[in-house]
């Protein structure tokens, strides 16, 4: 679920599409029907039974085949709701690698191009109180779908404007939307393929070292280069000089759905950083259903406290100064003694 913005000009409401995501943010593991409390979405349950077995919709088809199903629109409310329904495709949020669904004014190009709904989701469905929709909808594979797992959603936008917030000097309409999820495997061969890309990190540490610890962000990019979506897992691991290990981070599922072709970029806190130490960071990842997928990437960086390194440095500088000063007063001392005799000499002559 998502919230979905419009723009509201003075003279009155105008209602927008500036939705940038949409869909359930759940982890695959406890997948669950898409439901915000008052409406919710999931596939149609067997005739006769009140709730639905299946989590999402999962289907597959070779290409050219055409699959049929149905979305049930549930509303748990005391009033009755209008919704948009229409189908789109899924993505990864590039920060932290959530899963979305994109919004109705995005064309869809992959899964979500491929079904195909009842003409009156067109405009809006009105579902009663206490009350379901069955929306009955196929999906259409091309002659040249590609191998693999495909990605979608069916989705349920409620035509209302639950509030209004306030960006800047425009006003923004607030609606909501909830979307189930559709997995789809086209038979033929799979890919799997991740990479770990842009390992980088940056350092806080104290003004003054080892008076507290010093602080890191780890940060880095997960791949999906392969044709089947993924559930990637992690483990960090850090050295110091002479091979000494700094962090040891067993590898950790992540609770994400890695879809093909998707880049997402994460970050790992380390709240005890080295102070002081020439440091390899390495990230290893992987995933339980793929196990011969084993990438890593790594990189170094310097741990220096700059400021004591820095007060060092001037107090270092201030002694060469001095030193230097008083080896130079020491020669002119020493040059005056010399010149001294003879200055006596040529005064008796």
């Amino acid at each position: 679920m998502r919230r979905r913005r419009t723009r509201i000009p003075s003279y009155g409401l105008l209602l927008g599409l500036l939705l940038l995501v949409a869909g359930l943010l759940l982890p695959a593991a406890t997948a669950t029907a898409a439901d915000n409390g008052t409406w919710g979405v999931f596939p149609t349950p067997p005739a006769g039974a009140p709730m639905t077995d299946r989590a999402y919709f999962f289907h597959q088809g070779a290409a050219g085949t055409t699959i049929s199903d149905s979305a049930t629109i549930l509303n748990s409310s005391d009033q009755e709701l209008t919704f948009q329904i229409f189908a789109t495709d899924a993505v990864n949020t590039p920060v932290g690698g959530a899963f979305a669904l994109l919004p109705v004014d995005q064309k869809p190009k992959d899964v979500g191009a491929w079904i195909v709904l009842p003409p009156e989701t067109a405009t809006t469905v009105t579902v009663p109180p206490k009350g379901r929709k069955d929306v009955p909808f196929t999906v259409k594979v091309p002659q040249d779908a590609t191998p693999g797992d495909h990605v979608g959603g069916i989705v349920a936008l409620n035509t209302a404007v639950e509030g209004v917030q306030q960006e800047g000097k425009v006003k923004v309409g607030v609606k909501r939307q909830v979307g189930s999820r559709l997995y789809f495997r086209v038979p033929g061969p799979v890919t799997p393929g991740l990479s770990v890309e842009d390992v980088t990190v940056s350092r806080s540490a104290p003004l003054l070292p080892w008076i507290k610890e010093a602080r890191a962000t780890i940060s880095y990019a997960l791949v999906n280069r392969g044709n089947v979506v993924v559930e990637p897992k992690v483990a960090l691991s850090a050295e110091g000089l002479f091979g000494r290990t700094v962090l040891d981070r067993p590898a950790r599922e992540l609770k994400l759905v890695l879809l093909p072709g998707q880049r997402i970029e994460l970050t790992e806190p380390w709240p005890d950083a080295p102070q002081s130490d020439w440091v390899t960071v390495r990230i290893s990842a992987g995933a339980s259903a793929h196990p011969e997928l084993a990438p890593e990437s790594e990189t170094e960086f310097v741990a220096v406290p700059w400021p004591a390194a820095g007060t060092l440095l001037v107090l270092a500088g201030s002694a060469v100064a001095f030193t230097a000063v008083r080896r130079r007063r020491g020669r002119l001392v020493n040059d005056g003694e010399r010149t001294e005799p003879a200055a006596d000499f040529a005064g008796t002559r």
